[in-house]
């Protein structure tokens, strides 16, 4: 099976996962893929395949006799889709000989160019998209269907390897994805998640992490009657945002750039609420970010009186290149694979996190490859087959590797 036609399966079953749910998974739906791929893998020829009570898919292919003192890899890639764009009902769509202009989707949405000049060099190619009215779920259910496809080839066509681990994890989209994952047991010595973006894509730095929750306590009157009395939260939400700087926000930055996303406003005069989250590559600049808020906070409660404004700041997760850098052979191993394949790696930091980053601290030190998707989560989602074909073939390849 080739991995487009995997991906078309997976794309079917809605696994949105859910940042306000304290369960795990954050929702039972993941569920419903988790076993579907345990079948797969089943049916594939996989060891040891089984889902826990938390929705971790876990299985390995043995060592080919006389390779059994090879590294054993991992290969992993999540089963949720983001919450940021509706994930049920997908309807996926193939544009064959793609002719590299604009493609308006059936509710009208326009893939422009302008918007997204790469769609040039995908002109020829087949491109699957969404019908305009979901995200497409390409991330990370390619990095799953390209994961499966390699190990379906490994097995099928005989190719000499060392012990290859595969694991699907949930939640991955609301920062919790690795939180369970059984390292120990998984049985890797190292790994890679495939879960970025174009073909040729290799990432081993990632962003720090914060997140902020903030509750401001307004004092709400009658209009006609507040002056000096009214404190209205929803103001006080809008000068604090005012009070970060401008440029540093997501849409003003890029490379080792980080920044202040505002992520949710709500409220009216009496209580509003506000959710950011911080992200620098520098940990002493994520630092910075965090001061600047909590300087925020105390000059607010000095104004407006102790208990307006109060800021929780949590710790999401961290860069991994501290964890990756000590074993380089693993970027080494997969620039080798891409130009054997005459791919142009593209090393670039990950301007957000994966389940790697946290694996990384956990002792399992795993870079990220990508799954030739672009715009992912929105209806401006899509990737093409060719792409596919080439991330699966980069993972055969580095387990080639990893065998010699």
């Amino acid at each position: 099976m080739k991995a487009y036609e995997r991906l078309l399966k997976y794309v079917k079953v809605y696994t949105m996962s859910d940042p306000k749910s304290e369960i795990v998974p954050s929702t039972m739906r993941q569920f419903d893929l988790a076993h579907m791929l345990v079948e797969e893998m089943k049916a594939l020829g996989l060891k040891d395949v089984r889902v826990d009570d938390k929705c971790y898919v876990y299985g390995y292919i043995p060592a080919t006799e006389g390779y059994e003192d090879r590294k054993s890899i991992g290969l992993i890639a999540h089963l949720d889709t983001a919450p940021a764009a509706p994930g049920e009902n997908v309807n996926p769509q193939i544009v064959e000989n793609y002719n590299g202009e604009d493609i308006t989707l059936l509710n009208g949405t326009v893939i422009s160019v302008s918007k997204f000049p790469h769609l040039k060099e995908l002109k020829g190619r087949t491109l699957i998209t969404t019908d305009g009215n979901t995200l497409l779920g390409a991330d990370d259910k390619a990095g799953i269907a390209e994961i499966l496809t390699a190990c379906e080839r490994i097995i099928n066509e005989n190719i000499p390897h060392g012990k290859i681990c595969v694991g699907f994890t949930p939640d991955e989209e609301v920062g919790r994805g690795a939180a369970h994952f059984d390292v120990k047991n998984f049985g890797a010595d190292f790994a890679y998640t495939i879960d970025g973006g174009m073909e040729g894509e290799i990432s081993y730095e990632n962003f720090n992490a914060s997140a902020a929750e903030i509750e401001i306590h307004g004092v709400s009157v009658h209009p006609g009657s507040a002056k000096n009395t009214m404190i209205n939260a929803v103001n006080v939400g809008i000068e604090l945002n005012g009070m970060l700087p401008e440029g540093e926000k997501p849409e003003h930055t890029e490379g080792y750039e980080g920044f202040y996303y505002l992520e949710s406003f709500s409220g009216n005069t009496d209580y509003a609420k506000m959710s950011y989250i911080l992200r620098d590559h520098d940990n002493n600049k994520l630092e910075a970010k965090k001061a600047t808020l909590l300087l925020a906070e105390k000059l607010l409660n000095e104004k407006y009186g102790e208990g307006t404004v109060k800021i929780t700041i949590s710790d999401q997760y961290k860069n991994m290149a501290e964890h990756v850098k000590p074993c380089m052979h693993l970027i080494d191993n997969a620039i080798a694979a891409m130009k054997a394949l005459n791919v142009t790696p593209i090393i670039e930091p990950i301007r957000g996190g994966t389940d790697g980053a946290t694996l990384s601290y956990m002792g399992l030190p795993c870079p990220n490859l990508g799954t030739g998707g672009f715009a992912y989560h929105g209806e401006y989602e899509h990737i093409t087959v060719e792409g596919m074909d080439i991330c699966t073939d980069i993972i055969v390849e580095i387990l080639k590797n990893y065998a010699k």
